[in-house]
């Protein structure tokens, strides 16, 4: 199919799981002008986001508020939700921007300046540190390391955040949520060098088998999406087949991401079903016992709620 007759907009609602599943981590719109909850498509309010994922099975969410536009008005969607918990950061490709780093970086793109960079990155931590002792707060993150959107000097900005968003979550007893872009060896290596919180996640998991028995090794959950649908990523296949059970998560990562067949439309909790089925086969798991490992897994790291 040409990319001009493709479908747009909302991608039609998923058979239902046979047991409910936890969505680990999405981004809804919160309002914010660049909001990273917002994708091309016609306007679905929270309501039937949360209508059509309960329908689904989707019965609980991590809303990740990774800026300071989007981390507060975050953490005040979990306070009106029962079924929406927070993780609150400052994202690795924004850290660099509230240091004052301006360089082009491998992917090429200018900074994308916001007003709200002008707060230096120390007062910019020290206000995700706030927010995250709120008790509807259940991560840190989405913090890490970012090689393909950071030059030299913005990966050192980067390496300074992930250390500072480290030591908060264990300050805090809180899991870490980590953003790991073509960086997976340096990941590791700062994790090591400072200690992991007892509950580290890699979100968005996206290494290969060497990675996933580093996780398995050290205890570190890993978080699949959409990509593990995606018809050439074998490598990733391959490492989720290499991961015990216990450490497995699952997530949309929305509104990004969205599992075959709908790649490229936009994504939201109610589509986690077509990545939990895709895992389930991997695996050669019976779904429901999937379904009930996934939950319970992810209460183990979360908590209830």
């Amino acid at each position: 199919m040409s990319t001009r007759s493709r479908p747009r907009g909302w991608p039609p609602i998923p058979e239902a799981l046979p047991a409910p599943v936890v969505d680990n981590h999405t981004h809804f719109p919160v309002g914010a002008d660049d909001d990273p909850g917002v994708r091309d498509g016609e306007a679905l309010d929270l309501a039937e986001h949360l209508r059509r994922a309960a329908a689904v099975g989707v019965d609980r969410m991590v809303q990740v508020g990774c800026d300071l536009d989007t981390a507060a008005p975050s953490v005040a969607l979990a306070h009106a939700h029962d079924a929406v918990v927070a993780a609150v950061a400052i994202h690795p490709n924004e850290a660099p921007l509230h240091a004052g780093v301006r360089e082009v970086a491998p992917d090429g793109l200018e900074p994308d300046v916001r007003p709200r960079h002008d707060v230096p990155l120390e007062d910019a931590l020290a206000r995700i540190a706030d927010l995250a002792r709120d008790p509807r707060v259940r991560a840190v993150g989405e913090t890490g390391l970012d090689h393909f959107r950071s030059g030299e000097r913005g990966r050192e900005v980067q390496r300074e955040a992930f250390r500072a968003h480290i030591a908060l979550a264990k300050e805090l007893g809180l899991p870490l949520q980590i953003h790991d872009r073509e960086a997976h060896a340096d990941v590791v290596d700062v994790l090591l060098a400072d200690g992991a919180p007892e509950r580290t996640v890699f979100h968005c998991f996206s290494g290969d088998v060497a990675l996933a028995e580093v996780c398995a090794e050290h205890g570190w959950y890993a978080s699949f999406a959409g990509p593990v649908t995606f018809r050439a990523n074998d490598a990733l296949r391959a490492a989720l087949r290499a991961l015990p059970a216990e450490l497995l998560l699952v997530e949309t990562d929305a509104p990004y991401l969205t599992a075959h067949p709908h790649r490229g439309r936009p994504n939201a909790p109610y589509l986690l079903p077509l990545t939990v089925r895709r895992i389930a086969e991997e695996r050669g798991a019976d779904l429901a016992a999937l379904c009930r490992q996934l939950t319970a897994t992810t209460e183990a790291v979360y908590g209830t709620w």
